[in-house]
Parts: C-alpha cells; structure tokens; sequence
C-alpha cells in the first residue's frame, strides 16, 4: 500500500479488536483464524475480514517462518554499519533499494546517529562475510565506511 502524505500510515483508524489481533497474530503468527477470534472476542468470519483487512492498509507486512541461520547455511551473522559519502534523498534511496537485495542481507534500518545505515547480514563463514563487505558495501560509490559487529547470539524480544 503507498503511504500517505509525510510518511505517516493510516493507523489512526485501527481499534482495540484490530490492535488485539495484531498482538495475537505477533506472538504467533501460524495462530488459526477461529482461535484468534476466540481469542480476541469476535466471530470467526468478523477476525478474517479484520485480519484481511489489516493485510490491506499495511499494518501486517506479511508471514514467515523463522528458521535457524545455520539451517540454511549462514551460521554467521553480522551488523554492517553503513556511513554514506552523500546525504541527498537520491542517494539515500538509491542505497537503500541496492542494500536490500544483495545477498546475505536479512534486514536494513535507516538509522539515527554516526551512521546512517545498519544492515543484518547472514553468512557461511567469516571469510564469505568479508568478501560481501568487500565486493559490495567497500566498492560502492556512495559508501564512505563501514563497521562489522558479529553477532553472537540472538534472542526474539516478546513485543
């Protein structure tokens, strides 16, 4: 769904039903319908209207599965900061519409601070990770400099 003017999604009509639903549907997301409505207090075919609905204006972004990076074989992860040469929205965008798809990249968030990116990047071994900060973040004009954390551990917060 495009956003609205100034970047502000049109959450300010969602109520009590519809913010249960979505906390019902964050702490589990595979949740069926008739237990999410029993759960939230409405009829079953209400919460599927409800939850397409949500599905609609944006407020859900989607579904997925949660898999052990080394299932996949990316056992290593990593938090690339990101300082850009040029703060000009073109070039913002324009990295942050490259940073998304390169390979490995779980997650990019715009930041506030020294730097102005961080991506979550998952990668087969230490060497595999230096070759992406090198073949794709070092190489690219925009990028000023970078900083990799590793990440030892991860735990999913409840909220």
């Amino acid at each position: 769904m495009p956003l609205v003017a100034n970047d502000v999604r049109p959450f300010e009509a969602l109520d009590d039903t519809d913010r249960a639903i979505l906390a019902e549907l964050t702490a589990d997301g595979r949740l069926p319908n008739n237990a999410l409505a029993e759960r939230v207090g409405v009829a079953p075919s209400t919460c599927l209207a409800r939850t397409r609905a949500l599905r609609e204006c944006g407020a859900i972004r989607g579904f997925h599965a949660e898999v052990d990076p080394a299932a996949l074989g990316l056992p290593l992860q990593a938090l690339v900061s990101v300082r850009l040469t040029a703060h000009e929205r073109a070039a913002v965008d324009a990295f942050r519409a490259r940073s998304v798809r390169l390979p490995g990249v779980v997650s990019v968030f715009h930041v506030a601070g020294a730097e102005d990116y961080v991506l979550h990047v998952r990668a087969a071994s230490s060497v595999a990770l230096r070759d992406f900060v090198l073949d794709h973040l070092a190489v690219d004009p925009a990028v000023q400099h970078t900083q990799t954390s590793l990440i030892f551990e991860q735990a999913r917060g409840v909220g």
